[in-house]
């Protein structure tokens, strides 16, 4: 807006001429302006002092500013909602949000950092963190082969191909590339008091058996019989079938003892298949302890039950079954991988066969001492 070439003292002291008897066209001509500019001054000005002008002028200043300050909050809040998809907690994201008011928003730098809670001077450092290129790519190959694997088991099989890498790296790394695996899990519910299982201290002391049910995809169901040994967590089997009772219980607890010979003790529920007269009649010929767990307490068993849930996020909701020849392959592979290739960090991260081969190792030792 042109600014005026008089000040509001001049105004005032034109029109204060005006009052004392000079007439309009003669303080127009006086001065060089026009009836219409002398007017508006009248209206504006007319009957007011020095002080009263440089006044209005104050408080017309004071608008102006108070009018931009809102303006500019507006705007910023309006900034926040579309920048927040998440609250900016790490400097990254507030730098990249920094970087978006800035192109998208038109921000100045200092005015975005306000806005997003972060100095200047951070914003501007230049990070000298390598990029990891060949370490992100392999990890990212590993994650997707293993989907259901978190940072951790990931860093052991990275460990196992020769990467030196530190676990609080790669767990950032692991994070950064958005590889954060969701738990599946029921709601939580109070318990009491816990007392630790009683872990056995070589193969074949103890092994759980629990069921597994899904369905094929034209939606008849099967049901999966699951024996691990629950010294070195290997699955024993993973019988796959529509139905199966006692009888064909006893017959797959006799195949498995025929490679690996018979348990000191098997722990199971008390489903109807387990306890009917063909298991009876097997525990009592085979001189084979069998132990119930209370009912209504899954936990008592958790070793199994924790098999359980690892098949179901890594093999069961990973694929569709065509038919049980179908569903019998890729158990039975899935199966292998897991006696061969999982992980477990209970046993200081060896898969289950390499345990059970170490710990045969050192009881050979052991007799040799002897």
């Amino acid at each position: 807006m042109k600014r005026s070439r008089f000040s509001e003292e001049q105004i005032i002291g034109i029109l204060k001429e005006h009052q004392a008897g000079a007439t309009a066209a003669d303080l127009c001509r006086k001065h060089g302006v026009s009836d219409a500019t002398f007017y508006k001054w009248r209206s504006k000005y007319g009957g007011m002092e020095v002080s009263d002008a440089k006044k209005l002028k104050a408080l017309e200043a004071e608008n102006t500013k108070l009018k931009k300050l809102l303006a500019e909050q507006m705007m910023d809040v309006s900034t926040l909602k579309q920048m927040l998809g998440k609250k900016l907690l790490r400097p990254g994201s507030r730098r990249r949000a920094v970087s978006w008011a800035m192109k998208e928003k038109r921000y100045t730098q200092k005015r975005a950092c306000a806005l997003a809670g972060i100095d200047p001077r951070v914003y501007r450092r230049v990070s000298k963190r390598p990029a990891d290129t060949d370490l992100r790519g392999r990890l990212k190959e590993l994650s997707s082969e293993r989907r259901r694997f978190g940072y951790r088991r990931l860093h052991i099989l990275l460990k196992r191909e020769g990467w030196h890498v530190n676990w609080k790296k790669l767990y950032r790394i692991y994070r950064e590339e958005g590889l954060t695996v969701r738990r599946r899990g029921g709601r939580k519910r109070a318990v009491g008091t816990r007392a630790p299982m009683a872990i056995p201290q070589g193969p074949n002391q103890r092994w759980s058996l629990d069921f597994v049910s899904d369905s094929l995809s034209c939606g008849r169901r099967f049901r999966i019989l699951n024996v691990i040994d629950d010294f070195s967590r290997e699955c024993l089997a993973a019988v796959v079938d529509t139905s199966l009772s006692g009888d064909r219980v006893a017959r797959e607890l006799d195949r498995i003892a025929e490679m690996r010979g018979y348990p000191c003790m098997v722990v199971s529920d008390n489903g109807t298949e387990l306890t009917s007269n063909a298991i009876l009649k097997w525990q009592e010929d085979r001189k084979v302890g069998w132990h119930y767990i209370a009912p209504g307490k899954p936990m008592q068993n958790g070793l199994v039950e924790s098999f359980n849930g690892r098949m179901r996020e890594e093999c069961l909701n990973e694929h569709l079954f065509d038919n049980l020849r179908h569903a019998r392959h890729l158990i039975a592979a899935w199966r292998d991988d897991y006696n061969h290739h999982s992980l477990h960090s209970s046993l200081d991260g060896l898969t289950p066969q390499e345990y059970h081969k170490r710990s045969r190792e050192d009881q050979n030792l052991n007799s040799a001492n002897l």
